[in-house]
């Protein structure tokens, strides 16, 4: 039954897609698909508007006008749904054995076989490789996967590896690295795989490294809303780095 009351209206125009409000919304009426976010369906929203102040664009507001009544009842049924996907979603890899979903530990090579290694020397030396494990995205790597037990953890927006250059002698030595992209991805879904993580890995520490553009902002969100879910704390450094690939901020969290 629609009636005259409160709900959120959202300015695509303005809207960056970054997911702060979908995070931010416990009730969620919101989702982020094609880059924007949008309403799902009126029923779902309270009209209280505790997504306002998560918005970077000022892309939201809080209106009067005819439309379905709030029912929490809905909402319950929603939230258990969209839980039940997310988990499924989880732990589950892809069929068939794909290539990208195989659990792999790559182990470095020594610095001796490093320097044998055919290249073009008419060129500067290249820096080994760091990485220790494979998949690397966050939605197909499992959470009970062997390199997670203990790890310190790089969650990386999947920009940053492109835009920093040294991105592997100076974020990925010694950590376990996990990309995505909080604009184009599931959010709920990562929320998910992250509090999976927290709950079975015992993580030591956490390293979010994002672009300056706001799109990205979400991302820190993401990994402490799985951190609370899991009812972990763990230490957490944001870095943010430049389109130029320059460091423009750290900020530690102790646990």
């Amino acid at each position: 039954m629609k009636i005259k009351r409160k709900i959120v209206e959202i300015d695509e125009e303005r809207c960056d897609g970054c997911g702060q409000c979908a995070i931010a919304c416990a009730e969620g009426a919101i989702v982020v698909e094609g880059g924007k976010a949008r309403l799902i369906s009126e029923n779902y929203c309270d009209g209280l508007g505790a997504c306002l102040g998560e918005c970077p664009q000022d892309a939201i507001r809080i209106l009067e006008r005819e439309a379905e009544d709030f029912d929490p009842v809905a909402v319950e049924h929603h939230l258990e749904a969209r839980e039940r996907a997310a988990k499924a979603a989880a732990s589950t890899s892809l069929p068939c054995g794909c290539p990208s979903s195989q659990v792999k530990i790559l182990q470095p090579r020594p610095s001796c076989e490093q320097a044998n290694v055919a290249r073009d020397w008419s060129v500067a030396p290249s820096t080994p490789s760091a990485l220790s494990h494979w998949p690397v995205q966050i939605r197909l790597v499992p959470p009970t996967a062997p390199f997670l037990k203990g790890a310190d953890l790089l969650v990386a927006a999947d920009c940053t590896p492109v835009a920093y250059p040294d991105f592997h002698r100076d974020f990925l030595k010694d950590k376990v690295v996990l990309l995505g992209c909080p604009k184009f991805d599931d959010v709920p879904q990562y929320v998910q795989k992250f509090a999976e993580i927290f709950k079975s890995a015992s993580v030591r520490s956490v390293t979010v490294l994002v672009m300056e553009v706001p799109c990205c902002s979400g991302l820190p969100s993401i990994v402490r809303k799985g951190m609370a879910a899991a009812g972990k704390q763990v230490p957490m450094e944001e870095i943010v780095v430049s389109a130029q690939g320059t460091i423009l901020k750290r900020q530690e969290h102790a646990a």
